[in-house]
């Protein structure tokens, strides 16, 4: 056991680094990492095991930061690892630099996730824990792991919070331990100003065990540490009663410690004084990024007891490996993003289907084909026909984690978080089912899952007002638009964030599937239909055709010499192919072109788009969006018709006769188009 005084003194040592950073950008939030510091400072130099070596080592610990804004207190404690240099420190917030305004994913640094809106970090950490289990139900001790979590203030209130912690305390996640930085502090005012809540009785409820200490006394952090580490059959929240601010001192060197000002900017600017604060917790305000001879022991003991340990870990699992030489090449392979062959062509799909039934005959050959994929719905199963996979599986439960099915109850925010933290551990592929319009929900995860590239499966079913009788409330009209957004926003490795398809019948449903599941370095969005579509016109093989909606827009039909284009995407465009009958008998020829990803056609080449979609011809879209969907595609030469309101309750066949997506409507517009 490490002495005391070299344990504290290190933890001084995180928070001069962490105040520092902040007084050098003349921006962040010194007080809370300054708090948190003997947490971090005992998780990391004791118990956290990971190999100093191979950062990406599947057996590691992991270890999620909930509240972002604490990153200097990250980036400082992994200085002492060896992970950032000063110069890098000194860099915080700075253009070009690794030591971001608040953590990005970086496994090779040891940043296991990106935490910027407030409870999204700790919900990762769940979906981890999740992903642990199931693979510990298949490979045993060998993915024996422990999963770490660092939740603030803020992230308790957070809404998130209650679906994270209900999930884990009902699967008894016994591997998560949660250290809530409990300071009575927030950005604006103290906490009490806004909550009152028991949190330990809350989480007692969920099902959690709840220890509650001094969060600054190292002697309380290391004993709930280990006794979180005996308990087997529930997750545990540690609630450390922390200071905002510690250490922190004005000129005349009185306590400046607990005050509301330093949570969100430099000391200097907060009304303590930064050189005092520094010389008060034993270092030199001349030169405040350094590292204490102290910590550089502390952290070097700690890289040789992991060396040992690490070595110990890869020894067993040689000899398992040795023993179950199967599994052992299954794990590799899983870890490695390996994907089985899948017969796509040979997927047998019934014509004329809706594209959620398309989608549950795929996930049915998935839930047989892919092992290490788990597919979540929020109580939506039977409807968003994500029970294709449920049929081959069974749910996740606690004690038996064999099932591949995760029933995430009604909370797509709290899912969807899930899903990225369990692909964020490694070895997995998660999907996710709810309604079109409950992305609304899920928005603040879809943007984090594409801004660290995760390639979770989205699947969003119910895909316009043909839900009909529920209403407008149910009927998305704007989604479409909003997630084909992030097929404009540029990742950090300039692709389009996302891959956002709507398949137009039931072949196109299986290669948006095969797209996704090939697709691994973006979130996927697939968007399906709740009513049955008409197959297309197949010219040979539809399959074979359908292909070509890698190229994200591809000619479906097409006339000699047309007159027009017609294009959509999804149960329109067999409505176009309709309406395309009813033009040709006036001797009107058309190009019907199927769209089901606007983003990927943009990222084809010149020619090929122009030979889709020629300058100069007359071009009508069709979309049960908002016009917006398709005005990029048909520009200033042709028009669109889309759906500019909310919509109505009423079966979806009298919406389509009310709203204008007919063939004969399409009849009419395309004529008023051409005169």
């Amino acid at each position: 056991m490490n002495d005391i005084k070299l344990v504290e003194k290190a933890a001084d040592n995180i928070r001069i680094l962490a105040a520092a950073m902040v007084e050098k950008a003349k921006s962040g939030h010194p007080g809370g990492a300054m708090g948190g510091a003997d947490f971090i400072n005992v998780l990391f130099s004791e118990f956290l095991v990971y190999d100093p070596s191979n950062p990406k080592w599947e057996g590691r610990d992991r270890f999620f930061l909930d509240p972002g804004h604490m990153s200097p207190m990250l980036y400082a404690t992994l200085a002492l690892t060896g992970k950032y240099s000063l110069e890098d420190l000194k860099q915080f917030r700075q253009w070009g630099s690794c030591t971001h305004g608040h953590p990005e994913l970086d496994v090779m640094r040891g940043i296991e996730n990106t935490s910027g809106p407030l409870g999204q970090g700790h919900t990762f950490a769940v979906g981890a824990a999740i992903a642990a289990k199931f693979l510990k139900a298949r490979f045993g001790e060998v993915m024996d792991q422990t999963i770490y979590t660092f939740i603030s203030d803020g992230g308790i209130q957070e809404e998130i919070s209650q679906g994270a912690g209900r999930t884990a305390g009902h699967l008894g996640l016994d591997n998560l331990i949660m250290f809530y930085d409990s300071n009575g502090i927030q950005l604006s005012t103290p906490t009490k100003e806004v909550s009152e809540e028991d949190v330990a009785a809350k989480y007692t409820a969920w099902g959690w065990r709840v220890i509650t200490i001094k969060g600054n006394d190292t002697t309380e952090i290391r004993a709930a540490l280990t006794e979180a580490k005996l308990e087997k059959s529930k997750p545990t929240l540690i609630i450390g009663n922390t200071i905002m601010g510690k250490g922190a001192v004005k000129d005349d060197k009185s306590c400046f410690e607990g005050k509301t000002s330093t949570h969100g900017q430099p000391l200097s600017a907060a009304g303590a004084s930064f050189d005092k604060t520094v010389e008060n917790l034993g270092g030199d305000a001349q030169n405040p990024f350094a590292i204490f001879p102290e910590s550089k022991d502390l952290y070097a003991k700690r890289a040789n007891e992991l060396k040992e340990i690490v070595a110990e870990r890869k020894t067993q699992k040689e000899v398992w490996a040795k023993a179950n030489p199967e599994l052992a090449e299954k794990m590799q392979k899983w870890f490695d993003g390996y994907i089985p062959t899948i017969d796509w062509e040979n997927i047998e799909q019934k014509p004329n289907q809706a594209t959620r039934a398309a989608s549950a005959t795929v996930l049915s050959v998935l839930a047989q084909k892919v092992e290490n994929m788990i597919v979540s719905s929020a109580d939506l199963s039977n409807s968003d026909k994500t029970d294709g996979f449920l049929k081959y599986t069974k749910a996740i439960q606690k004690d038996d984690f064999t099932g591949a099915f995760l029933q995430a109850g009604v909370s797509e925010l709290t899912m969807a978080c899930l899903c990225i933290g369990i692909t964020l551990h490694g070895g997995m592929v998660a999907a996710c089912g709810t309604f079109f319009v409950f992305s609304d929900y899920m928005k603040p995860a879809i943007r984090l899952a594409a801004l660290m590239e995760v390639p979770v499966k989205f699947v969003w079913t119910h895909d316009a007002f043909r839900v009909g009788e529920d209403g407008p409330t149910h009927e998305p009209v704007e989604q479409e638009a909003q997630i084909r957004l992030m097929e404009k926003l540029q990742n950090h490795s300039g692709n389009n964030s996302m891959l956002v398809l709507r398949p137009a019948d039931v072949s196109e449903a299986t290669v948006a599937w095969k797209m996704a599941m090939e697709n691994k370095s973006t979130p996927t969005g697939l968007i399906f239909s709740r009513q049955n579509i008409n197959d297309l016109p197949a010219k040979d093989n539809r399959y074979a055709e359908a292909l070509q909606s890698d190229k994200g827009a591809y000619i479906v039909q097409d006339d000699a010499n047309y007159d027009v284009i017609l294009l959509a995407s999804g149960s329109e465009v067999s409505t176009l192919v309709d309406g395309a009958k009813l033009l040709h008998a006036d001797g009107i020829k058309t190009r019907i072109v199927s769209v089901p990803s606007e983003g990927l056609f943009r990222k084809q080449s010149k020619e090929y788009q122009d030979s889709v979609i020629p300058t100069g011809k007359k071009v009508f879209g069709l979309t049960a969006g908002l016009p917006v969907t398709l005005e990029g595609l048909v520009g200033c030469n042709g028009s669109v018709w889309g759906l500019n309101s909310f919509g109505y309750s009423a079966p979806y066949t009298v919406l389509d006769e009310k709203l204008g997506f007919t063939a004969q409507n399409v009849y009419e517009q395309v004529t008023k188009l051409l005169k």
